[in-house]
């Protein structure tokens, strides 16, 4: 368990000997915040899996406040390409820190497991996640029209560990792609 002493949280990584305390939980958060629909399958695949990759922030009384859901595997350029599937904070902890610890969290993990790069999407209406990631170091990479279910487009955004990634190609090819911005004022 790590403390944050300055705001009273911990932050644990996810164990399924824990699953029967904090699945539902899990799935409430995430239904209530991200735009998918996602079955109880989807997130077994996760936490089954990655489960150490997956971290949560907890109150005092070990209420669940946010939670990042995260995998780690080869991508098709034979990069060891991180994801960070879902990441979620209740809507009245937001803009207290918690979902940086989270992704940090996740990504030093992924770091230590010699990740190469860590993608993600995020809706391109999300604002505060894209600010977010941002911070953290990630690259918009490419827009997916209409990728959501709600019919909602995403960007991909990567974060690029090591130098040799493959995705980094597909990055400067995407950005040779766009329309070049006119100078500002």
């Amino acid at each position: 368990m790590n403390e944050d002493c300055s705001n009273g949280l911990s932050y644990i990584q996810y164990n399924s000997s824990k699953e029967s305390i904090y699945l539902t939980a899990i799935r409430r958060l995430i239904s209530n915040d991200l735009s998918e629909p996602y079955s109880i399958y989807v997130y077994r695949y996760f936490l089954y899996q990655w489960g150490d990759l997956c971290f949560m922030a907890l109150d005092a009384q070990e209420n669940l406040l946010g939670v990042v859901i995260s995998k780690l595997e080869r991508h098709k350029g034979g990069a060891l390409r991180g994801y960070i599937a879902m990441l979620a904070v209740k809507k009245e902890h937001r803009g207290k820190g918690i979902a940086t610890k989270l992704v940090r969290l996740a990504i030093d993990i992924m770091i230590e497991r010699e990740a190469d790069e860590i993608a993600l999407e995020t809706e391109v209406t999300n604002t505060a996640a894209m600010k977010l990631y941002e911070r953290l170091g990630f690259l918009r990479s490419k827009r997916l029209h209409r990728y959501y279910l709600n019919g909602n487009s995403a960007f991909r955004f990567i974060l690029f560990i090591k130098d040799s990634s493959a995705a980094r190609s597909e990055y400067e090819e995407w950005q040779g792609d766009q329309p070049e911005l006119p100078p500002s004022a």
